[in-house]
């Protein structure tokens, strides 16, 4: 199993809170070495507060070995070419190391947040993942751009905004996943599947594995990977801590109508309902109060460092081929124990 990291290291799987700090950009070299060192496979940024894609640049230029990726850049809100020629600029500056990894956002952020007319997300993102596939073989062969589907008609090539070709043209596409129609569209034109912390390891079991197994093109490399929520620490009384921050993110999961098939599965859409309503009237701590220690369990990988590795194992075993672990690293006695668990995870 390979190893993940969120970009920066300094970062806990968060709760509702906001972080205590923004993300330092002077920071970023120094972080990503680390990342680098330690053993990860590969170092993620997701799309939040700062532009993915610029913050993956410079760790790219401060690092030789472990890949970078977008976990995830959100895909709608950016024209296909935009995205392929940020993606073409990554694969360069990292000599290969980039992955593109696409979320498709939920409608309302689509439509108020950026402004854009709402589409159902499945086919959408099909189109445009294969929109960026060609634009990137147009690039590479130096042939016209001939692309028509219901979402994209592109045919316009011209010499002065052309890239030339690169070294390594074969850039990953992982696409964020939690419903079976979209894990459907990532098993069919994508290299991997990134899946949402609410798909629980019985949800990935009875649900995802089946549709990526039926449409993934034979032969072709696939992985599917998870950003599980995670409490984990040296302490028990900083891991008591961490539990309950899980918790309330879980909470807001929870609430969240567009994961609502993960615990429907798990008998919880009444659960899903009421929470749905209190996150109406903002009534966070309330939300996170109904979140038992049972549903607290199947949802949240809760150990120990020492325990951490093999406790994921447990969990997911053969169902995934790659864990995000965001993990604070605060001291030389955490890197040294989060080096182990890494090992651990690839072993």
């Amino acid at each position: 199993m390979k190893a993940e990291t969120l970009l920066p290291l300094g970062k806990l799987d968060p709760g509702l809170a906001a972080p205590d700090a923004p993300l330092d950009l002077a920071s970023v070299p120094a972080q990503s070495r680390i990342a680098d060192t330690l053993g990860y496979h590969s170092l993620l940024m997701e799309e939040t507060k700062d532009d993915p894609f610029q913050v993956l640049a410079v760790a790219a230029a401060a690092t030789r070995r472990v890949r970078i990726g977008t976990s995830v850049a959100i895909a709608f809100a950016r024209s296909p070419f935009v995205t392929a020629m940020s993606s073409w600029t990554l694969q360069k500056l990292s000599a290969g190391r980039f992955e593109l990894g696409l979320g498709s956002q939920v409608r309302g952020h689509i439509r108020r947040r950026f402004g854009l007319q709402w589409h159902p997300p499945g086919p959408w993102m099909r189109d445009y993942v294969n929109a960026v596939r060609a634009i990137w073989a147009s690039w590479q062969n130096e042939t016209a751009l001939e692309f028509s589907s219901d979402h994209y008609d592109l045919d316009l090539t011209v010499p002065l905004f052309t890239p030339a070709p690169i070294d390594y043209p074969d850039i990953p596409i992982l696409i964020a996943a939690v419903n079976p129609y979209m894990c459907r569209v990532a098993a069919e034109v994508g290299d991997g599947v990134r899946l949402h912390p609410v798909c629980s390891a019985r949800y990935i079991r009875e649900t995802v594995s089946g549709v990526v197994e039926t449409h993934r093109i034979s032969g072709r490399p696939f992985e599917v990977c998870l950003k599980p929520l995670i409490a984990t620490a040296r302490d028990e009384r900083t891991l008591a801590q961490r539990r309950e921050t899980a918790r309330q993110r879980l909470a807001f999961y929870v609430s969240t109508p567009a994961y609502r098939a993960p615990f429907e599965l798990a008998g919880l859409g009444d659960l899903a309902a009421e929470l749905s309503e209190l996150s109406r009237h903002r009534r966070w701590d309330e939300m996170a109060r109904r979140i038992d220690d049972e549903v607290l369990n199947e949802w949240v990988v809760i150990a120990s460092y020492d325990e951490l590795a093999s406790v994921i194992h447990d969990r997911y075993g053969a169902l995934i081929d790659r864990i995000e672990v965001s993990i604070p690293v605060i001291s030389e006695a955490d890197r040294d124990a989060l080096a182990c668990v890494i090992r651990d995870l690839h072993a």
